[in-house]
């Protein structure tokens, strides 16, 4: 593996023209409020901003997830089948598909993809969302569900007799999978969450940890956390930090483009959400970006929160705005605080995309590399 693991994302539908260049959500599910309506899938689309991403030396895609957008497996086999080396971050629910045929779906795309395959398991940050899809438990109840869901992915991928489970949300009797995982032992389980409970299941299971792009501090804080919990159950994790770049060829220019992709996500997004008002209301991670927010527009020379504002801090939505240089120089600073993957996708998903594959990821990766020597 590289000595940074760089993911982008890809999407089902070009940009429209109104939201050409302030795409704040990549993957639809009702982040970029103004202008979204079903719109099918463009499999060329799909291919073109794949290879895109190969091209530019990113390792893996993740594939977004939510109660009214394209199934991820599928757009993931499709995809794979359109490149040669790029990996999929698969974003996936607990609580719609029983883990034990869950496995089996993973460690067949797995093995047909030759382990091209990840697993980005989310337990939920919104009651309205999850019960878009007919699941009505708490909060708490999701990240105990997903403890038991993971807990259940490995056991199938590894056991190698038949087991029965007997859990608070998941029972079955004589299980053993006849289809492996291509990865020894198993495909990676990357989970994300800010809540205690959150880090309590990640830490037990997760093999990466993602973290959204919150100030250097803090990020070193959750990392030591994390890490000191993961230890109680003898674990070492890897962790993640997702960031939107913003970048020119001169700072000014690229503070220039910030405002401007600003007021038009302000213009977009108009009176849906309301001032430092989560979009996901039970999502710990949305409420600590907000409050970051709150404190001050630029965290750490170039981290820059008000887009996180504006939109509730709807998933990804800080940014680090700069020349290549200076925005390559403020992830490697998270590198040195203990991420070694990060997730990067633009404002202008594609150009972008394009783009970073001439300087910020040769940059990233030639400081990491010089970092480990």
């Amino acid at each position: 593996m590289s000595e940074v693991e760089i993911m982008g994302m890809i999407g089902v539908n070009r940009e429209r023209d109104s939201s050409r260049g302030v795409t704040v959500s990549l993957f639809g599910g009702g982040i970029n409020p103004a202008d979204e309506i079903p719109a099918g899938i463009d499999p060329d689309y799909i291919a073109e901003f794949s290879q895109a991403h190969e091209d530019s030396g990113f390792d893996k895609v993740l594939i977004g997830y939510s109660s009214a957008t394209a199934e991820g497996f599928g757009v993931a086999g499709y995809a794979a089948s359109r490149t040669k080396t790029l990996g999929f971050l698969i974003a996936h629910r607990p609580g719609f598909m029983v883990p034990t045929l869950a496995a089996r779906q993973i460690a067949t795309l797995d093995q047909l993809t030759k382990g091209r395959i990840a697993m980005h398991i989310i337990s939920g940050g919104s009651d309205v969302e999850q019960r878009r899809d007919g699941d009505w438990i708490d909060h708490d109840a999701r990240y105990r569900r997903t403890d038991e869901y993971m807990e259940v992915l490995r056991r199938v991928w590894t056991e190698t007799v038949p087991f029965d489970y007997d859990g608070e949300f998941y029972r079955f009797e004589q299980n053993l999978s006849e289809v492996r995982t291509f990865q020894k032992p198993h495909v990676p389980l990357y989970f994300g969450g800010a809540s205690d409970v959150a880090k309590e299941v990640g830490a037990q299971r997760a093999d990466v940890y993602a973290l959204w792009g919150e100030p250097l501090a803090s990020i070193k804080e959750q990392i030591a956390d994390i890490r000191a919990r993961a230890a109680r159950y003898n674990r070492t994790i890897r962790f993640s930090v997702s960031v939107r770049p913003i970048l020119g060829d001169t700072e000014s220019e690229a503070w220039e483009r910030a405002r401007g992709i600003l007021e038009r996500v302000k213009s977009s997004v108009g009176d849906t959400i309301g001032p430092g008002k989560p979009a996901r209301l039970q999502s710990e991670g949305s409420r600590r970006l907000l409050d970051f927010a709150a404190k001050g527009d630029i965290h750490d020379k170039r981290l820059w929160m008000p887009i996180a504002a504006t939109t509730g801090a709807a998933g990804s939505t800080t940014a680090l705005v700069g020349t290549a240089e200076q925005v390559a120089e403020s992830l490697l600073a998270y590198h040195q605080a203990g991420a070694d993957a990060f997730i990067i996708r633009g404002f202008d998903p594609m150009q972008d995309t394009i783009d970073w594959g001439k300087d910020l990821i040769p940059m990233v990766r030639e400081g990491a590399a010089a970092l480990a020597k």
